[in-house]
């Protein structure tokens, strides 16, 4: 399986000498390319100098997470690889986890993007925002109590076995795209991501058409994969932006109408304006009916991009 791994960098010196040799010297030989944003650190000659053999594109500025990762995309689609890995700066992978991501894609064409088990930097737990979405099927696997949710009942129904090392691959409603492995079978039909999102979001809209094109999501939990991600406060303006983010991807979620899209991105954010308003806190009414405007203001935008996402066609 010809792979393409590919890596957006933007001053990359703080993880370079982890992330790509994880890659070179992993046991499923791949392609790597990196494509910078106009780091100001020195990736670029520590690049040139150290890893010679590695492809590097060289843009001018930043493009943001999805249009850079677009072009290493196109690149993989153009040249004839059979899978693409995305590979953040900031992550790495364990000798075999490539090879089980790239085997497993094989033995389940149902899934259209596939991950390993993310743990933090230091090996010592899973990464928080990883296990956040993995939670419900955590719960499941670990608990010995009887299962009560809903959820969990159903996946029980499926998996007889609660051993989360016996299982190839594990559903997961999300994971984010700090480390995806996608079949390039898949990216000619769901298309790459949408210049609607600049940077945060595209994964999560993304991962929407995933299911609209009806594949399915999961890890691997016995390939393990690095994220060195710091955790920041949530502040303010982490907090507005986070909402405007999630607004927007429901607003462009192709799996929903476009009265319920409107009704979730635009209007949703008045609703929580008026309920901060109930409780005096007018500041954050302002910022939520910013919110709301910005996303109409969108609206053009959003539907072409819908469209674009619902009938994607590949031109080689």
């Amino acid at each position: 399986m010809k792979t393409l791994a590919i890596v957006i960098s933007y001053n990359f010196m703080s993880w370079i000498d982890r992330c790509l040799p994880s890659l070179l010297k992993g046991k499923h030989p791949t392609d790597i390319l990196v494509v910078d944003n106009g780091s100001s650190d020195e990736t670029i000659s520590y690049i040139h100098e150290h890893y010679p053999s590695i492809r590097l594109i060289e843009n001018k500025k930043n493009l943001g997470f999805g249009s850079a990762n677009n072009i290493g995309m196109q690149i993989a689609l153009d040249e004839g690889y059979d899978g693409v890995l995305l590979i953040n700066q900031d992550a790495w992978l364990a000798p075999d986890a490539l090879q089980q991501l790239v085997e497993v894609s094989m033995q389940h064409p149902e899934y259209g993007i596939i991950s390993p088990k993310h743990l933090t930097g230091d090996g010592s737990k899973m990464d928080p925002g990883f296990a956040s979405y993995i939670s419900t099927i955590v719960n499941c696997h670990f608990l010995e109590q009887r299962v009560q949710s809903q959820a969990c009942l159903n996946y029980a129904k499926s998996r007889q076995n609660w051993s989360e090392a016996q299982l190839s691959i594990i559903n997961s409603p999300f994971i984010n795209a700090a480390l995806w492995y996608l079949p390039t079978t898949v990216i000619r039909k769901v298309g790459m991501f949408a210049p609607l999102f600049y940077h945060y979001g595209e994964d999560k809209d993304y991962v929407n058409r995933i299911h609209y094109h009806g594949y399915q999501i999961g890890y691997v939990p016995t390939a393990l994969g690095y994220h060195d991600r710091a955790e920041r406060p949530f502040s303010r303006l982490l907090f507005l932006r986070t909402e405007y983010v999630y607004h927007l991807s429901e607003y462009a979620n192709i799996n929903y109408s476009f009265t319920k899209a409107f009704a979730m991105g635009v209007l949703a954010p008045v609703k929580k304006a008026f309920e901060a308003m109930a409780k005096g806190r007018w500041s954050n009414f302002s910022s939520f009916i910013s919110i709301s405007f910005q996303l109409l203001v969108k609206t053009s935008q959003v539907v072409n991009s819908r469209k674009e996402a619902k009938c994607y066609t590949f031109n080689p």
